[in-house]
């Protein structure tokens, strides 16, 4: 939620792009920052190795930090990039809870590497996610909650507040993946989470023409582990892409507002349509997790979960659209549709999920009607 004392959304975007101080600064594009003139000498403060920090991801990583409230933003080449590392940082043996319902490749990340080397991964859903974060007390240390809201694919959503608590009593570092929403609906930080993720190659970035993802955190002791796993793992994104990422957040707030709203009038359309089973928006009041995301997030979000009655309807919607392309992605300013179910996701056949563009609002809803049939 926005706070009464800050600058709104798209005034914290336009700033963090700015260079007050420094207007027109290049890109830093190299490895080793230094001229046949001077190289810095060894112990003294300053960049010295690409892979270690460079200008161009610091002003990205200002930019996120103040965007998720945060002390501290890290950025790595993907959003699993970031997830694989800030796990791989704190799971170090002890017990790890994902979301069984939540992004499929944390799932086969923690349970085809972590477990095999020595990791008790639990998963569980987010109906039963809070008790089972406090069945974690007494589980082998350390204990890490890697939490997701709004679930994808599904979209419900998890009381980050009650998350947190549950933590806190349990011993365990609190982590939310928050690409769904993005900073602009909800800032798990401020619920009580040790550290966010998320991969920004979606709603931040937007444009479908960059990977990106990041850690933030205002704990520094966590904020220093994931650094130095980025640094020994390699994980590192380059200036060019950390540079176009930058220059993509002073519109993100105007695109997410927009998505939003797109989203909120397909999801109105489609309910009660009656080729559509089912319609998954935080933003309906109908929907099982409108109260919670009310009280928790400041915007719902750009996805649309539908189901449809078989393979064959969600294909023939998928062939019919003009504008709703087939793409695993979402976030972007592009609509896309993605049947999950071909990614091993456990839903329906027919079951889509609908990243919501900026497209003009009679065009989505005409195209939609078309779409059906």
């Amino acid at each position: 939620m926005s706070r009464p004392d800050e600058p709104g959304p798209n005034t914290r975007c336009v700033r963090a792009t700015s260079s007050p101080h420094a207007p027109g600064e290049p890109l830093s594009p190299s490895p080793v920052f230094t001229s046949t003139y001077h190289a810095l000498p060894v112990g003294e403060a300053g960049d010295f190795y690409g892979r270690n920090s460079n200008p161009t991801w610091r002003a990205l990583e200002a930019a996120l930090a103040g965007l998720e409230r945060a002390e501290r933003a890290l950025v790595f080449p993907t959003g699993m990039g970031a997830i694989t590392a800030t796990l791989r940082a704190l799971c170090v043996g002890g017990t790890l809870l994902v979301p069984s319902d939540g992004y499929y490749q944390t799932r086969v990340y923690a349970g085809e590497r972590l477990a095999a080397s020595g990791v008790e991964v639990r998963a569980e859903r987010c109906g039963a996610f809070v008790d089972a974060i406090r069945a974690l007390a007494g589980a082998p240390q350390p204990r890490v909650v890697f939490a997701e809201t709004p679930v994808n694919p599904t979209l419900d959503v998890l009381d980050l507040r009650a998350a947190a608590a549950a933590a806190r009593e349990a011993g365990a570092i609190l982590v939310v993946d928050n690409t769904a929403a993005t900073p602009f609906g909800q800032v798990p930080l401020d619920f009580g989470a040790d550290l966010v993720v998320a991969a920004a190659t979606k709603g931040l970035c937007g444009h479908s023409d960059i990977t990106l993802g990041y850690v933030a955190a205002n704990r520094a002791d966590l904020a220093q582990a994931v650094e130095r796993e980025r640094t020994v793992s390699g994980a590192t994104t380059g200036p060019f892409e950390a540079w176009l990422a930058h220059r993509s957040l002073a519109t993100a707030a105007l695109r997410f507002d927009r998505q939003c709203a797109n989203a909120q009038a397909v999801a109105e359309f489609l309910s009660g349509k009656p080729q559509v089973r089912s319609v998954r928006y935080p933003g309906l009041a109908a929907d099982p997790s409108h109260g919670l995301a009310a009280r928790q997030m400041a915007r719902f979000g750009s996805l649309v979960s539908i189901e449809l009655a078989s393979i064959a309807a969600a294909q023939q919607f998928l062939a019919r659209s003009a504008l709703f392309a087939e793409a695993t992605s979402f976030g972007g300013v592009h609509s896309t549709a993605d049947r999950r179910a071909r990614w091993g996701d456990a839903v329906p056949e027919g079951f889509l999920r609908l990243s919501i563009g900026i497209e003009d609002e009679r065009d989505l809803l005409a195209d939609l009607r078309h779409s059906l049939g």
